[in-house]
């Protein structure tokens, strides 16, 4: 049987091409999406399958994996942006740690468990050079804040995994999406292109780590 990939906001942008290029991978990939006909709609395109999954609450997510089962690959793509500082709005810090902190610890909380029992798990954390300390957190808002403390949860996980299961955390770069805007020089495809190598790792691929283009970077 083909090992089963969810990828969370996976109905648009580089959660897409992710996903599309996981399945064309041949793996059997589920796009998890807040909306419903969101998830359909992309899930169509590339003939994967769906599920509603809003990352920021814990209920959403046990529901869904519920209903979809065990997986083998997690990718932890669900993102939001805002701007202004990061002292200036508490909602967007709560919402920012919701999404891109929160939502990943839960969903690995979840699946590490029946990744060990299979003895085998990837898990794929869709974080940004603007969380990075080597280049300042300069995310806007809360963002920054939130890769990196998505930064640091896979680092410590890394540390606790069972045999088989690793972890890794990667920047897609600037991308060419809604998120993204107009401006930005890489399209989704080039943006997902190294989460979809961490998320079909070897057995003697690296875990713990931080990569661009497919490349070890600095935290």
């Amino acid at each position: 049987m083909p090992r089963k990939a969810l990828v969370t906001g996976g109905n648009r942008g580089i959660g897409l091409a992710i996903a599309k290029g996981l399945k064309d991978q041949g793996l059997d990939v589920i796009i998890g999406a807040r909306q419903a006909s969101d998830g359909k709609a992309a899930a169509q395109v590339i003939g994967a399958n769906h599920v509603v999954l809003d990352v920021s609450d814990p209920q959403s997510i046990t529901a869904a994996l519920e209903q979809v089962g065990s997986i083998d690959v997690l990718v932890n793509n669900a993102g939001i942006l805002n701007s202004g500082g990061v002292l200036d709005d508490p909602q967007d810090f709560a919402d920012c740690m919701a999404v891109m902190v929160n939502g990943p610890y839960h969903l690995m909380r979840h699946v590490v468990p029946q990744m060990g029992a299979a003895g085998y798990g990837r898990i794929v954390n869709l974080s940004s050079g603007w969380g990075a300390f080597s280049d300042g957190v300069a995310g806007p808002g809360a963002y920054g804040v939130a890769k990196a403390a998505l930064n640091a949860l896979t680092v410590a996980a890394n540390h606790h995994l069972p045999r088989g299961v690793k972890v890794n955390a990667m920047c897609p770069g600037w991308v060419h999406t809604r998120m993204g805007g107009s401006a930005a020089p890489r399209t989704p495809e080039e943006g997902a292109d190294t989460a979809i190598w961490l998320a079909t790792l070897p057995d003697t691929g690296p875990s713990g780590g931080f990569f661009r283009d497919r490349r070890e970077i600095a935290w």
